[in-house]
């Protein structure tokens, strides 16, 4: 009995713990809550609820099972090795560990030994001088080399939690440690002339980058400021040329490389890859590193490095997701991307939001239950975390605000487009970048209640950006070829057939703005944007989707079948074709086909 109290007193604790850090900006208030909800409310204990006939439905966050900032273990060194504290007294489980071999490989992942470390209580102890001596100590770091050690944490249930890493030098007969980028780095928004590098380190440290090509001189990039989020552009690049680039001001500093993009209409070969929907599989094993389909990850990246792409889109549902705290969510982003990190190095991934992306605030008594985007916005929304864990163009609308249905012209109400909307050129081809899931509330029959964004749905503003940018492309000399991408699909194929741009043809579901809902449902909207992407351009060649965990091409023209049976409003009539290309196949559980109005 006494042991049950105890567990059920831990859990109580873990439970206030989440709750605290969900209310980190303070105790919630009645004028904290959006305008954009409604129905939503906060009592005098700052405790968030949903107002239902005369009832209180409060909020109940989901118990994390661990967070990053534990995930990145507290150390301590001695002369016999290195000891791990996750700062979890409810966390056991084990750890491998292993050297990775910088320098000594282009991709290097960490070479595990098989040894097996307890994690008990949050705590455990790696002897390195005892069991990386000889053959094993291929970095040499008895002769006070700077090393890095990863270590992957696994749970007590065998499900794999994170791969971390620390830098450290033998020196004076014990380790110390040295400053350790833990993520990264990654190329990103890469153009002829610049670039620019991002990676993350364990503390806040000044770094420089040194970028230098053959028979040029090295530019060295200098950061303005200590941070542990590093993003450096560089500048004064020649295109279309191979730059090596090193980061200085940590321990380990191997060798990088980047080309940067052709000048715009150069109209030279290049390839480019697509896929979406990675979140973790069964299976066990590195199919579900936390959150992320590990496994496939490291495969698709292996591949897009062999074939030498210029750039890899990847369009929503990265992990798992589905989570209340942001540092949970920030955990699952960090298994992601140490998945494609070995071969991000080299050339930009451009990624968006999709379902699975979801932070949100989760109400229920057990019968009913109410979902909605995390707030404030601006610090703790699905959107704002997003934009936390990756470095994007930052050319696309700012956010739902000015809109008709906007209730308060004056005031911030909406989550932000910064970074997850957006568009990027490489020679004669642009990228049109859509976030089919901003403001997304999950419980889509409640919609209308609470307020929220509809899962498919493109509200007015991003419409609108669509609308100005699209033109432009279209008068670009040097763009040829124009695609657009999106997570969920016009024409969904399989295990989305009763939602995406479709709802088993029921287009009375939309988004709705405190309480109040979109004037075009879900096919009109699909058809605004079809009318765009088709009568109105000439250059877009095919839309990329995900959300359907499976691989299919769908033409999209004239002799396309659009409607339910029942449609009693205009029907769009299209001009031309284009392709639909569904790739929701990066891991995430299978879909088969399902029989549509299209399927055809």
């Amino acid at each position: 009995m006494k042991n049950k109290i105890i567990k059920r007193l831990i859990a109580f604790l873990a439970i206030c713990s989440a709750l605290a850090s969900s209310f980190a900006q303070g105790i919630i208030t009645q004028q904290d809550i959006p305008k954009v909800y409604a129905n939503i409310f906060a009592d005098s204990a700052g405790r968030l609820y949903v107002s239902k006939d005369g009832n209180r439905i409060y909020e109940k966050p989901t118990l994390p099972r661990l967070l990053l900032k534990q995930a990145i273990a507290s150390v301590t060194l001695d002369d016999r090795g290195i000891a791990l504290d996750f700062r979890s007294e409810n966390f056991n489980g084990l750890v491998y560990a292993g050297f990775i071999p910088y320098g000594d490989s282009k991709h290097p992942i960490p070479v595990y030994l098989r040894n097996e470390y307890a994690v008990k209580k949050g705590k455990t102890f790696i002897p390195i001088a005892a069991d990386f001596k000889g053959n094993r100590d291929f970095v040499q770091w008895k002769n006070g080399k700077p090393f890095t050690l990863g270590y992957r944490l696994i749970d007590s249930s065998g499900i794999m939690m994170y791969d971390g890493k620390v830098t450290l030098v033998y020196n004076n007969n014990t380790f110390k440690k040295i400053p350790t980028i833990i993520e990264g780095p990654f190329v990103t928004n890469l153009m002829p002339s610049s670039v620019t590098i991002s990676y993350t380190t364990d503390e806040a440290i000044f770094t420089n980058i040194e970028v230098n090509s053959k028979n040029n001189p090295a530019i060295i990039i200098t950061a303005g400021k200590a941070v542990t989020k590093h993003e450096i552009t560089v500048n004064a690049l020649k295109n279309n040329t191979l730059y090596n680039y090193r980061i200085v001001g940590t321990g380990n500093t191997p060798v990088y490389n980047f080309t940067t993009s052709p000048v715009m209409g150069s109209r030279t070969n290049f390839t480019f890859s697509y896929a979406s929907d990675s979140r973790n599989g069964g299976g066990g094993g590195e199919r579900n590193l936390y959150g992320a389909n590990f496994y496939i990850m490291k495969k698709m990246m292996a591949l897009n490095k062999y074939r030498n792409i210029a750039f890899s889109q990847f369009t929503g549902d990265l992990q798992g997701g589905y989570l209340t705290e942001p540092d949970e969510a920030n955990l699952m982003f960090a298994n992601w991307k140490r998945a494609i990190e070995p071969y991000a190095a080299y050339f930009p991934v451009y990624v968006t939001m999709g379902n699975h992306e979801t932070l949100t605030y989760n109400f229920t008594d057990g019968k009913n239950n109410y979902s909605v985007d995390k707030f404030p916005f601006d610090s703790v929304s699905a959107e704002k975390i997003f934009a936390d864990n990756f470095v994007m163009p930052t050319n696309g609308p700012k956010s739902e605000d000015g809109a008709s249905y906007d209730p308060d012209p004056n005031a911030k109400d909406f989550p932000s487009y910064k970074e997850n909307v957006f568009y990027y050129t490489y020679d004669n081809v642009a990228m049109i970048v859509l976030n089919t899931n901003y403001f997304y509330a999950p419980t889509n029959k409640q919609i209308p209640y609470t307020g929220g964004g509809l899962h498919a749905y493109i509200m007015d503003m991003q419409l609108k950006w669509l609308k100005e940018i699209l033109p432009q492309l279209e008068d670009d000399e040097n763009i040829d070829h124009i695609f657009i991408t999106n997570h969920t699909p016009f024409f969904p194929n399989g295990g989305h057939v009763s939602d995406d741009m479709w709802y088993n043809g029921n287009n009375a579901m939309r988004s709705s703005v405190a309480g109040k809902p979109m004037e075009k449902g879900i096919i009109e909207r699909r058809d605004e944007i079809l009318d765009l992407l088709i009568n109105k351009s000439k250059k877009i060649r095919a839309a990329f989707c995900g959300d359907e965990h499976n691989y299919c091409k769908t033409i999209i023209g004239p002799q396309t079948n659009m409607y339910p049976p029942n449609w009693d409003k205009p029907k769009l009539k299209l001009t031309r074709s284009i392709m639909q290309i569904t790739n929701g196949s990066a891991g995430a559980p299978y879909y088969a086909q399902e029989q549509t109005p299209w399927t055809a």
